[in-house]
């Protein structure tokens, strides 16, 4: 079955960075565009970045342009989420889905910027 698994999230201060992975097993994740979402406190989801199934035209939210990067390793089937200058509006969970509308998605993984 499909199974998506983040990690790497955790507490950092702010202008910190931290690197997020997705690991993920059950479908042709090569041939799959993936997604990174997040639903900050008391919020709904809210799209972060994805990207095209061969690592091409990589998109971000304004609110996250300049700061993350997203990338992916196919043969590794994994994602991956570089969050740099880490800013306090950042605090939420982090999921990577594998559709558009994020119904399939994983547990999630906390990042929580504070100082």
């Amino acid at each position: 079955q499909v199974q998506l698994v983040e990690s790497g999230g955790g507490l950092v201060q702010p202008g910190g960075s931290l690197r997020l992975s997705c690991a993920a097993s059950g479908f042709t994740f090569g041939a799959t565009s993936m997604y990174w979402v997040r639903q900050p406190p008391g919020k709904g989801l809210e799209w972060v970045s994805d990207i095209r199934p061969g690592g091409t035209i990589p998109r971000y939210a304004d609110s996250v342009k300049g700061r993350f990067t997203i990338s992916r390793d196919n043969a590794k089937n994994t994602l991956y989420l570089q969050m740099n200058n880490l800013k306090f509006e950042d605090t939420a969970v982090y999921y990577c889905a594998k559709d558009p509308i994020y119904t399939t998605r994983g547990q999630g993984t906390q990042v929580t910027v504070s100082s």
